[in-house]
């Protein structure tokens, strides 16, 4: 029986620790030899001996397990992603630019048939990666490319531009070419087969409405672009207010009363719209209902009272000091409105809307009729900010005597006078004072102080949000919250096309002020027209309308233009087709709110038949 004593324990201590440094002695010394080796052998030395390692770790690699293979390759991975943690900006440079040198010299050996396999085999990973990435990866995955690109644009050289753009163009016109070479059968325009079942093919099923927006958490269709709803995080605005009761139960179309306002929604809320529309209005058919105008869209606002004898218009049926008396002058504004519903909404409009109580609490305070009501087109409440977008308070309401300037869309009404002041379409208060059943609050529209933001940082860039993103954003379906304006009907069909007229006049007036960004001076037409006249002085001042905006005569050319070359390329067409929606189809009635029909929902059906 052996017994060890404490000096004992240290000797073998000590001897373990002789053990590991003579240890690493030696393998330093190999590692030395190893370099020293390396350094004097010849290339085909050095190609031998690598040759016969790659043969070696082939051979492990096809002996070992799955579970083997897996593990060594998280080792691998685990091994390299420590040793580029550690290695410093100088390090990482180098292994990048051996990395791109080692690629380049195998890239630059290998045959057309190796090239051609690679490439080939990449495509298919990468189709396999796309397929299987979840829809928020994959618009990640496209932005980056697209900063990417950028970037590599901006710093490549004036050199590298013309080279990359050269190779572009000799790519397309390889591509026209392998597509004038297809088949006959390939290039005619339709082609029916009665045993395909047309409606299972991809063009058809667009699928439900599940993709959803990581910014904003809009609903889309697959086929949307990315941007559409809220421009990939840069619009950000708070959610339009619940309505109170009873308009909120009159909005749902559940009970008799409640679809009796829906149905005559437009004569209620013309019951209590503040200006007047004024448009040329095409009476729909019996089998469409749409809402159509022709021309331009403008509000127009009068006088707070009227004079004396003149009967209560507008903004002044809000003053009549009996309510009894208001109630009927409003019914007598829409025949078929029922009286009771009007009485609610007129009780809900004098306590909830600000903009009722502040033109009230406004006229209290002018003590003649020379004076005025200024509402500033994008002033905001002191102390407040403007991505709050409050409704109008009495602190924003200047009253004014005659002769004090006002800005261009700054809303004035005099107490009593005989003109009307048009509203300016970019006016805070422009759809409020026009649709107070839908901003029942008087909560403020689209101005030209919403600012986009940085959706990275969550802090306002300096440029401004246009109508179009604004209305974009406001008329989207979102996950888990109610869109009130979509409820709305009738009314909602005369808001959109309200809206859409104020987006083509915000383009117009862009291009008419952008002349010179848009190089319109450079447009062959226009020069060739002052040459041939040769008089410049009855030319006048022309606004030139680009190529891109929809309906222009460029645009018209350019689809002409566009026709030619497909007829040029494929042949003339052997049927000309057009799609009709149907508004039974089961996208369709999946989306409709409790009580709708496709009707209703023209921003249902216009999306349905065109994604099909």
């Amino acid at each position: 029986m052996f017994k060890f004593t404490m000096t004992d324990e240290l000797t073998m201590a000590k001897a373990d620790e002789d053990a590991q440094r003579v240890y690493a002695k030696k393998l330093a010394a190999d590692r030395e030899s190893q370099k020293r080796e390396r350094a004097e052998e010849l290339p085909e030395q050095r190609e031998s001996r690598l040759a016969a390692k790659r043969e070696s770790e082939k051979r492990r690699r096809a002996e070992e397990s799955k579970e083997q293979q897996g593990n060594g390759l998280e080792a691998d991975r685990e091994r390299k992603n420590r040793k580029r943690a550690e290695e410093s900006k100088e390090q990482q440079g180098n292994r990048l630019e051996a990395d791109r040198e080692r690629k380049n010299r195998k890239r630059a050996e290998e045959l057309p048939e190796q090239r051609g396999s690679r490439l080939a085999a990449k495509r298919e990973s990468e189709k396999r990666r796309r397929v299987e990435e979840l829809q928020e990866q994959q618009e990640i995955r496209l932005a980056a490319d697209r900063e990417s690109k950028k970037r590599k644009r901006a710093e490549e050289s004036q050199e590298q531009q013309e080279i990359r753009l050269a190779a572009d163009r000799e790519s397309n016109k390889r591509k026209r070419a392998e597509e004038s070479e297809q088949p006959e059968s390939y290039r005619l325009a339709f082609r029916y087969n009665p045993v395909d079942d047309y409606s299972l093919s991809r063009c058809v099923q667009i699928g439900t409405m599940s993709k959803i927006c990581p910014y904003c958490k809009a609903l889309k269709f697959n086929g949307e672009t990315m941007g559409m709803c809220c421009a990939s995080g840069k619009v950000k605005l708070p959610l339009l207010a619940a309505p109170p009761e009873p308009l909120k139960t009159f909005l749902t179309g559940t009970t008799s009363e409640s679809k009796r306002f829906l149905s005559k929604i437009r004569k209620y809320n013309s019951c209590f719209q503040m200006t007047s529309f004024g448009a040329q209005i095409e009476n729909p058919d019996q089998f469409l209902s749409t809402f159509k105008v022709k021309g331009q869209i403008y509000h127009r606002a009068g006088s707070l009272l009227p004079f004396s004898g003149e009967n209560h218009k507008f903004l002044q049926l809000y003053f009549i000091s009996d309510r009894n008396s208001e109630l009927n002058a409003r019914c007598e504004i829409s025949s078929n409105v029922e009286r009771t519903i009007v009485s609610q909404l007129q009780h809900l409009f004098h306590e909830n809307n600000n903009l009722v109580r502040l033109f009230k609490t406004a006229i209290n305070l002018m003590p003649t009729d020379t004076h005025k009501i200024v509402i500033s087109a994008d002033k905001t409440p002191p102390g407040q900010h403007v991505r709050r977008y409050n409704a109008p308070t009495i602190d924003e309401v200047a009253i004014v005597m005659v002769g004090n300037q006002f800005l261009p869309r700054d809303i004035i009404l005099h107490k009593r006078n005989a003109q009307l002041l048009r509203i300016a379409e970019t006016h805070r208060c422009y759809d409020a004072l026009q649709y107070p059943i839908i901003f029942w609050d008087g909560a403020d529209g689209y101005h030209f102080n919403i600012k986009l933001m940085n959706p990275a940082t969550n802090k306002e860039m300096n440029k401004k949000c246009s109508a179009m993103h604004y209305y974009s954003y406001r008329l989207m379906i979102r996950k888990d919250e109610e869109n009130y304006i979509l409820k709305c009907r009738e009314l909602f069909h005369q808001f959109v096309v309200d809206m859409y007229a104020k987006i083509e006049s915000e383009r117009l007036l862009y291009i008419r002020l952008n002349q010179t960004k848009l190089r319109s001076e450079q447009y062959i037409h226009l020069r060739d027209a002052v040459i041939n006249d040769g008089n410049t002085t009855n030319v006048g001042r022309l606004t030139i309308l680009p190529s891109s905006y929809a309906g222009s005569p460029r645009h018209m050319h350019k689809y002409a233009q566009d026709a030619i070359a497909y007829v040029r390329l494929y042949g003339r067409p052997d049927l000309f087709i057009t799609f009709t929606c149907n508004q039974s189809w089961d996208k369709i009635l999946q989306l409709l709110l409790q009580g709708q029909s496709a009707v209703h929902r023209h921003d249902i059906t216009a999306v349905s038949s065109g994604k099909s």
